[in-house]
């Protein structure tokens, strides 16, 4: 049995989860701004309280690790470094675009594509590219929208977009195809995936785990291939 504490904090939502062997057991969630300081204990608190379980039953911490807002990242990161610190427990990180991106495979097929994004400033977001069976096409990475710079799949077939980058980009990324799905980060799919983590040992390093925060931004200008420079 592996109880996994997850955490949620690279965006506006604070979110924290429960876990056993992938099952969500307890689940404690605020889509507010600017309260995952002052907020995240107490949602851990919430969960074991819920579950009727104490801190000390748990197998591993995991947190989502980036990228997104570097306040937020920097406060579930802590706080997981510190549970997993004072419990000697191993840190488990997840792709913060991973975990979004894995909310939409139950309602998507193998041929569709599936784009999770986050907004950043402007017009420029963090996003990947990730087939309907969960692999990935195109790794994190942020670019800013000019055009509809996911043509290319668009014109394949069915491409679901998700994540808070989504509403200033509808009209760039208008097509037949498109889908967007009102969806964004939870601790629900970090707990998910962790437990896959969990179980072939991928564990971070305690002393120098940090967020990927993914700094600089590129300008996409090739309409076939969007990563293009």
């Amino acid at each position: 049995m592996a109880l996994i504490l997850s955490i949620e904090t690279a965006t506006a939502v604070c979110s924290v989860a429960l876990h056993e062997d992938g099952r969500l057991m307890a689940f404690h969630e605020l889509h507010q701004d600017n309260v995952h300081a002052r907020s995240l204990m107490g949602l851990v608190r919430n969960v074991f309280e819920q579950a009727g379980l104490e801190k000390t039953a748990l197998d591993a911490v995991a947190v989502s690790s980036g990228p997104g807002s570097y306040t937020g990242l920097r406060i579930g990161v802590s706080v997981a470094k510190g549970l997993a610190y004072a419990l000697d427990k191993p840190v488990i990180g997840v792709g913060t675009l991973e975990a979004l991106a894995f909310r939409a495979i139950p309602f998507s097929d193998s041929t569709d594509t599936i784009i999770p994004m986050l907004d950043a400033r402007r017009m420029e977001v963090y996003a990947l590219v990730m087939d309907g069976l969960g692999d990935t096409l195109i790794s994190p990475q942020p670019f800013i929208l000019e055009d509809n710079p996911f043509m290319e799949y668009l014109e394949k077939g069915k491409v679901f977009f998700l994540g808070d980058g989504v509403p200033k980009s509808k009209e760039i990324l208008s097509h037949p195809n498109s889908r967007f799905v009102p969806l964004f980060n939870s601790s629900q799919s970090i707990g998910e995936l962790a437990y896959k983590k969990f179980l072939k040992a991928d564990f971070e390093s305690l002393a120098y785990f940090e967020p990927n925060y993914i700094k600089e931004f590129r300008i996409v200008k090739s309409k076939k291939n969007p990563f293009l420079v």
